[in-house]
């Protein structure tokens, strides 16, 4: 299971699961990069 993914900001996110990593990773891109949404199985295929 993929639950770590690096931002090109630099921002290293981890999450408890697939579904924890996705909900974070959303919100960081929310929170620090407005109009760079992507969906689930794009942020899943940058996952590790």
């Amino acid at each position: 299971m993929k639950k770590n993914i690096s931002c090109p900001c630099g921002e290293h996110i981890t999450g408890q699961d697939e579904d924890d990593l996705v909900a974070k990773t959303q919100q960081h891109l929310k929170e620090n990069h407005p109009g760079h949404d992507y969906s689930r199985d794009e942020i899943l295929f940058m996952a590790y």
